[in-house]
């Protein structure tokens, strides 16, 4: 399959009868209709002011709307997904920091974004479903004001940001990272040569659609092979099964904790995975137990593929490979895109064997991250990028982490800046100092943790201080466990030490 490198290309590839986009109980979108609607599209935004290297925001729920407005978006401009999840003050920050020319909803959207956008004098866009098919909509300025046509309209070029999405850092302004046309398409393939996608394939998509693994893995690597995605409302562990009778999918893709959500539920419902049997399962985002692996296997009779990514890289850098090749259980596999070495302190490569920094370099890979150039410095070493991770690569190639250098704390593949909780708690008038750090989970992999020292003559509760965190932060960033203690723990030298707390703290 030749690669192309703009998303509009990358839709060539599909049949014209063929099924592009559908959804449990839904009316099939072909690609004939999808390439119409991606061209509409880019014409429509196009008339209302917004061509290429503009920024749309886009907050709407998982569906097939959602997975045409991305793919839409993106071809025209720059499309920046956000977790309709957050509340007021995360959308006004994000919003802000993107320089957002418009927002897109659903109509009749009770978002709080909306009203963030009108204080930001963000205009917003409205879609309603057009009854072409699943995922097919059409698109409206809600002030109704048709604006003034766009001088960089067209179909977005290979250079050419085609998405933008936030990465969380230990410090408490997340990172800005921009991908271009040429980055996603690139990473697509990948993705579609590592899993061996054909137009033959029915994906079942239950990831979030504003995440880099749903987006890539679960969007635009399907589209790329030219087979069907079945968009589901978002992942539930009741409605799975039933979902795969219905859609026949041959693979999906997911993070550890739906993996074993669904491994749970498997032995009741035997008949239905027998009568639709998977070519593969993919499981990424954050590392699943080799027990896990061989449980998913023996039940479903397919294969469990492993991969490993990240937004920087525009999703996956390494996988596991399809049999009849070798899986090594514990490894995230060998480089699947662009290349990976393990690099020193001091930016020297290492043999295999040796543990370091894992590092990425390739067509896949963000230029730099936007507005910082510090964190630029740190993140680029003779062109490799840093990923913050440690590990090593045996003889063969395939990838061990053995530990992440960064603190963000992951949370089932939601990743979640420690320091951004800190300083909502901060802001209670009872709390004088806080740590916020990963605490272990055994279905998460890790949970929100947090350390509190209280203001003399002052009081609170644990109750009362997550309700204050989630009046301001989505709830998956809300602590479940909250320490009062008289003075927060550190390090030999005296600095704050957040990863290795939960250990110190008993906690492990």
């Amino acid at each position: 399959m030749q690669r192309q490198n703009t998303i509009t290309a990358l839709l060539r590839a599909g049949r014209d009868d063929a099924t592009a986009l559908n959804v449990p109980g839904g009316t099939p979108l072909p690609y004939r209709a999808l390439r119409a609607h991606v061209q509409r599209t880019i014409d429509t935004l196009n008339g209302l002011g917004i061509g290429r290297g503009d920024r749309v925001a886009i907050v709407l729920p998982n569906g097939p709307e959602m997975a045409a407005a991305f793919v839409s978006v993106a071809a025209a401009c720059a499309s920046c997904p956000l977790n309709p999840a957050y509340r007021a003050d995360e959308f006004e920050f994000y919003l802000a920091d993107l320089k957002a020319k418009a927002l897109l909803v659903e109509r009749g959207s009770t978002s709080p974004a909306l009203e963030v956008a009108r204080k930001l004098g963000v205009r917003i866009l409205e879609l309603a479903p057009s009854g072409e098919g699943s995922g097919a909509f059409t698109l409206a300025a809600a002030d109704g004001a048709a604006g003034t046509r766009a001088s960089n309209g067209g179909a977005a070029h290979a250079d050419d940001v085609a998405l933008i999405l936030h990465t969380s850092g230990t410090t408490s302004r997340p990172k800005i990272v921009p991908l271009t046309q040429a980055n996603v398409c690139a990473s697509a393939y990948n993705i579609l040569e590592t899993l061996r996608l054909t137009a033959e394939d029915r994906e079942l998509n239950i990831m979030p659609l504003f995440h880099i693994h749903g987006l890539m893995a679960g969007t635009l690597a399907p589209l790329a092979a030219g087979s069907t995605i079945f968009c589901t409302p978002g992942f539930n562990a009741l409605k799975f099964f039933a979902q795969m009778a219905e859609c026949k999918p041959t693979w999906y893709t997911a993070v550890p904790t739906m993996h074993q959500t669904i491994l749970a539920r498997a032995p009741q419902n035997k008949e239905i995975i027998a009568a639709n049997p998977l070519r593969f399962l993919r499981s990424s985002s954050s590392s699943i137990p080799p027990q896990v692996i061989a449980e998913l296997e023996a039940i479903f009779g397919a294969p469990l593929i492993e991969s490993y990514g990240m937004t920087e890289a525009s999703h996956q850098m390494s996988s596991n490979p399809l049999p009849p090749a070798v899986r090594k259980p514990g490894t995230v596999g060998k480089a699947a895109g662009p290349e990976i070495a393990i690099m020193d302190d001091a930016g020297k490569l290492l043999d295999a064997g040796a543990t370091g920094e894992i590092v990425i370099r390739g067509p896949n890979v963000t230029a730099g991250y936007e507005n910082n150039p510090k964190a630029n410095t740190e993140a680029f070493t003779n062109g490799w990028f840093r990923t913050g991770d440690q590990g090593s690569l045996d003889a063969d190639g395939y990838l061990s982490i053995t530990g992440r250098l960064k603190e963000i704390i992951n949370r089932g593949g939601e990743k979640i800046s420690p320091r951004e909780v800190d300083e909502v708690l901060m802001d209670h008038p009872a709390v004088a100092q806080v740590v916020t750090f990963a605490i272990p989970h055994d279905k998460l992999g890790e949970d929100v943790g947090a350390v509190v020292v209280l203001r003399e003559g002052r009081t609170a509760t644990d109750r009362e201080l997550r309700d204050f965190v989630g009046k301001k932060l989505a709830d998956y960033k809300v602590p479940r466990k909250i320490l009062f203690m008289d003075e927060i723990p550190k390090g030999a030298t005296g600095k704050l030490q957040r990863i290795g707390l939960a250990a110190k703290l008993g906690l492990a």
